[in-house]
């Protein structure tokens, strides 16, 4: 895999991720509840490492595909 590929698919998988975490902290503030912050923030890290390992999969073949033609 070139290094262009790996940067492109690694700045797509770590935003998507990061997304999905403040998602997942947006949530927490809407519902009202006074969560305290660390079951917010490990939630955030839960989010995020989940993210990942879901993602990286997905994207690394899909830019792999669309940059290496």
């Amino acid at each position: 895999m070139s290094n262009k590929v790996a940067r492109i698919s690694a700045l797509v998988y770590i935003a998507l991720s990061l997304g999905f975490s403040a998602i997942f902290v947006a949530a927490t503030y809407l519902t009202g509840k006074d969560y305290p912050p660390v079951a917010r923030w490990g939630g955030f890290i839960w989010v995020f490492v989940l993210g990942m390992i879901i993602t990286m999969p997905i994207v690394i073949p899909y830019v792999k595909k669309r940059y290496e033609k």
